[in-house]
């Protein structure tokens, strides 16, 4: 569908103009002292705070490694609320699996948790 003609009234602009001149545009570059000003503030802002943070990080790891952390003590492993606590939720799911708990995939983690509290204790034996 063609679009119909403008009205006479209105003027197009001249595009020959623009077409006559094959020159490249030149561009106003920014001043010398200014492009070393903004790559200066660029390596104070960005660069330092990096290096810094890389430093602590390194150093923090020769202090503490993941193999120092103590093990899990016998309470972790005997108490049923630390135990529950440390399991994740998929685990808690399994386990009210296991115990036969109805509509344990819908409840939140600490109604699950309370719930097979409740169940454990009433049987005295956690697993």
């Amino acid at each position: 569908m063609s679009q119909p003609d403008p009205a006479p009234d209105q003027a197009r602009p001249d595009t020959s103009a623009l077409a006559d001149t094959d020159a490249p545009r030149t561009l106003h570059p920014l001043p010398r002292g200014l492009v070393e000003l903004y790559g200066l503030l660029a390596v104070l802002f960005v660069l330092v705070p990096e290096w810094m943070a890389g430093g602590a990080l390194l150093g923090f790891s020769d202090q503490r490694r993941g193999d120092d952390l103590p093990p899990a003590s016998a309470a972790w492993r005997k108490v049923p609320e630390l135990k529950l606590a440390s399991m994740s939720l998929a685990e808690l799911r399994l386990l009210a699996r296991q115990l036969r708990l109805g509509g344990y995939a819908v409840e939140r983690r600490d109604r699950l948790t309370a719930r097979l509290l409740k169940r454990i204790g009433r049987r005295k034996a956690l697993w």
